[in-house]
């Protein structure tokens, strides 16, 4: 993947370009749960030669002796996962995750006893809940570059 994919942290400190992806992954590993709070954390691999932070840079956690997970320090969005062999970036955080398909599931050994039923669980909707989903209004950065963020009249 060679073209230009952009993307940020949920709040808009945080913006980057990268090009050169290499492989969309899901990783099953505890760790990657605690990061995303979440089942597991989905990433793509970065070529750093060919990954430009535009807006900001990530904090770095430590989270063990071989391993830096990068975030927002504003917002809290993961968005890097640093080791001795590169870097791979959150999924989630780009502006079009559908096209980071993940390829291969890592850890598996270690994913929660009951992912694999997860999505044959149904699907529940709401017409109170779809007024609710269309009431909100939205603070978080569009997803697309933009030159000032917040807008000016929001600072």
């Amino acid at each position: 993947m060679s073209e230009f994919h952009s993307g940020g942290c949920q709040c808009g400190a945080i913006r980057f370009q990268a090009s050169k992806l290499g492989r969309p992954s899901i990783c099953h590993c505890r760790m990657c749960q605690k990061q995303f709070g979440s089942f597991f954390g989905a990433f793509v691999t970065a070529d750093q030669a060919h990954l430009t932070w535009t807006r900001g840079q990530p904090m770095l956690y430590r989270s063990s002796a071989k391993v830096k997970r990068g975030f927002c320090a504003k917002c809290g969005t993961p968005l890097t996962y640093q080791h001795p062999n590169g870097v791979e970036l959150a999924i989630g955080a780009f502006d079009h995750p559908e096209h980071f398909e993940p390829q291969i599931q890592v850890n598996h050994h270690q994913r929660l006893p009951w992912i694999d039923q997860l999505f044959d669980k149904p699907a529940f909707t709401s017409p109170d809940m779809e007024a609710f989903f269309a009431s909100i209004e939205s603070f978080q950065h569009p997803d697309h570059d933009t030159t000032i963020w917040p807008p000016e009249d929001d600072q």
